[in-house]
């Protein structure tokens, strides 16, 4: 599967948002991840429509927004409207995840299922053959610059397995801790899309948005 590279802006400087954005576009990734938080699934309050739709004409690159927010349902429609192309949900802010996932096709974008360090992959058995993607987090969410948990590495193994043996092609994206010390395991492990922001935004970003590629194409050799 392709490997892709998703910087999150969470780690961007917001004074010049558009900019970041352009930047990370214009070194070669893909992805713009895009972390949204309400202050009660997560302790962070973070970007909300507004923002991710001012930056929309920035760049044509997927907005991979990972939504860190009880019952995400409730705006969907609105981040469609703001530029979502992917739109991630967590499993355990769902009281109905399957109705979630097919709000979210019907309204024409991917959706991603998010899965908290401590909840075990089984917990999407059921909707791995609805989603289009799943995202491990490696951190507890509601902050960036965390270190990567290590046992978060065998649940991306666990799903990858998981994933062949019911013949399913699904993206895998992994969130947290992620660094160029450390990112060929998590692709080693069945990862197939990385996120990363201190690791990129801390720094020469075009510089270690080309040290992050250069790191899939060696992986993918």
């Amino acid at each position: 599967m392709k490997t892709i590279l998703a910087p999150s802006i969470l780690a961007a400087d917001f004074g010049k948002l558009a900019d970041s954005v352009r930047e990370v576009a214009d070194a070669g990734a893909e992805y713009i991840h895009i972390d949204v938080m309400d202050g009660m699934f997560v302790p962070s309050i973070s970007l909300g429509m507004p923002v991710i739709q001012s930056i929309r004409s920035c760049t044509d690159k997927v907005f991979d927004v990972h939504m860190m927010v009880e019952e995400p349902g409730r705006y969907a429609e609105a981040m469609k409207k703001a530029g979502a192309d992917l739109l991630c949900v967590h499993q355990e802010a769902c009281r109905h995840l399957n109705r979630t996932i097919r709000q979210i096709h019907s309204l024409g974008m991917r959706a991603g299922v998010a899965l908290n360090p401590a909840t075990p992959v089984s917990m999407l058995e059921s909707v791995l053959e609805q989603v289009d993607m799943i995202l491990l987090m490696s951190v507890d969410p509601g902050f960036g610059g965390q270190e990567f948990i290590p046992y978060t590495l065998k649940k991306v193994h666990q799903l990858r397995e998981r994933l062949e043996y019911l013949g399913l092609e699904k993206d895998i994206e992994v969130d947290g801790g992620i660094n160029l010390g450390n990112v060929k395991q998590i692709l080693t492990a069945g990862a197939n899309i990385i996120v990363t922001g201190s690791a990129v935004y801390h720094g020469d970003v075009a510089a270690n948005v080309c040290a992050f590629m250069k790191e899939f194409e060696e992986f993918q050799k």
